[in-house]
């Protein structure tokens, strides 16, 4: 139970708040050039989220290979992915598994929030078949937090991000930027998408 506990916050402050508050709704709209779209005839992934455990000392070829598609298309600053950090006995970040990214924008730059916001838009965005969250879920993403937002992998969008709000669903006043995700967007994948199984990575291989 008690790995589940920073999903379980985040949730209970997620239904607080109205989901349009901060920038992104609940459904995102279609995007041009979805690479998504190119994979139309393969089944959808499942939605699937899975919670890390321990440290690791390298990360997964998956996480790696998110990397560089993101350097291609993204823009932005690669800002690292392996950090040890562990929340209890069977609970981590992560990081600490070699699963997740943390990508440089910078909120306060119009440029790189526009960046940051149009790559989160393409990532969620619906397939020309109306499968929602296309493209996270063929390349197995299943966290996106940027900008006191998050989106883990289930229905909806981009909502209110538990640690830049109090119990009542009251902004906090001083939230460092990094705790925040203002200055980088996090990116975290399933183990599907970490080995690569996901339909995303299947086709290029």
């Amino acid at each position: 139970m008690a790995r589940r506990l920073p999903i379980l916050v985040v949730l209970v402050v997620l239904l607080a708040l109205p989901a349009g508050a901060l920038g992104f709704g609940r459904v995102f709209r279609p995007v041009a050039h979805n690479p998504a779209d190119k994979l139309a005839s393969l089944p959808i992934d499942d939605y699937s989220y899975d919670y890390a455990t321990h440290c690791v000392k390298r990360p997964q070829k998956g996480t790696v290979a998110v990397e560089h598609w993101l350097a291609k298309n993204a823009g932005g600053v690669f800002w690292g992915d392996m950090r040890c950090e562990k929340w209890g006995k069977h609970s981590a970040s992560l990081h600490a598994e070699g699963r997740a990214i943390d990508w440089h924008f910078d909120v306060h730059d119009p440029r790189q929030k526009r960046a940051a916001e149009r790559l989160i838009s393409l990532l969620l965005a619906p397939d020309k078949d109306g499968n929602m969250h296309a493209l996270a879920r063929r390349m197995g993403i299943q966290e996106i937090i940027w900008n006191c937002q998050g989106w883990f992998s289930g229905d909806g969008g981009m909502r209110p991000y538990s640690v830049c709000y109090d119990k009542k669903g009251r902004r906090k006043k001083h939230v460092d930027d990094t705790t925040a995700h203002r200055n980088h967007v996090h990116i975290g994948v399933n183990w599907a998408g970490a080995r690569m199984k996901t339909s995303f990575w299947r086709r290029r291989l």
